[in-house]
């Protein structure tokens, strides 16, 4: 078993004015059906409020303290601008408590500061990206995660993603600089069960020990194999490289897919 050191914990407890009560949900959606499979339980947690959107512009903030998220594999950290306002953005490496940052046009290029991809020289590391102007950063958000701006065509940022993907993205969404803290996220190692159990995860049930009615791979006396063309997902499509993804509003600004072969 592995775990983080913490070492870059400035404060232990979080800003009251920034929480907010986290329902469980189980995985389940609106309707009371589980859409996410093995998830439930876990210890209680409260809603940091982060602030994806970065819309405090022109204004200096101080980096307060750099904080634990329950909710997220990344740091945050406290900003107090110079207006009074509290705000929690993601913490980028190397982010330290006593920084200025500073989002908008005027912004300098350097970690932590949010600007509009126009702005942002090729070749700059990015996290936090938005992919409508507005909506807030939802690309690259997670411990260790770094995008690359690689150029600029018209209208359009051509951005390399953490998985390899090359896509377009409007000049005038936002993105912040640098890379998401917490780089040692990936090598951590759970080492038990229990562990698993108090970050929310189910235990995991394999296809062949289920019924044919629960699973394509259930049933038969003893064990038995697949019995069919390829292993199937339980609800009997593919499980191994087969493409799901539906979505040809986006498909025209993926400039290259990610991995290999894909």
């Amino acid at each position: 078993m592995t775990g983080a050191t913490f070492e870059e914990i400035t404060k232990k407890k979080p800003e009251k004015s920034l929480l907010k009560p986290l329902k469980k949900k189980a995985g389940r959606s609106n309707q009371g059906r589980i859409s996410v499979r093995h998830r439930g339980g876990g210890a209680k947690r409260m809603l940091r409020l982060i602030d994806f959107k970065r819309d405090k512009l022109g204004i200096v903030g101080e980096v307060v303290s750099i904080e634990y998220d329950p909710n997220r594999s990344a740091r945050i950290a406290l900003i107090n601008y110079a207006d009074g306002e509290k705000r929690y953005i993601l913490a980028p490496l190397n982010l330290k408590v006593g920084d200025t940052i500073m989002a908008g046009s005027d912004a300098e290029i350097k970690v932590g500061n949010a600007l509009p991809l126009k702005l942002i020289p090729t070749g700059t590391a990015i996290h936090n990206i938005e992919l409508h102007r507005g909506k807030g950063g939802q690309l690259v958000r997670g411990a260790g995660g770094v995008a690359q701006l690689l150029a600029k065509e018209g209208s359009y940022a051509l951005i390399r993603m953490p998985s390899g993907e090359i896509r377009r993205i409007h000049i005038e969404c936002f993105a912040t600089i640098g890379q998401v803290g917490n780089v040692d996220h990936q090598h951590i190692k759970m080492g038990k069960a229990g562990r698993r159990r108090h970050l929310g995860w189910r235990p995991t049930v394999r296809g062949s020990a289920m019924t044919p009615r629960d699973h394509p791979h259930g049933g038969g006396e003893g064990r038995s194999p697949v019995g069919m063309p390829g292993p199937k997902t339980p609800w009997g499509k593919p499980a191994l490289g087969y493409r799901t993804r539906r979505n040809k509003v986006s498909d025209s600004m993926i400039v290259k897919r990610r991995g290999k072969g894909r």
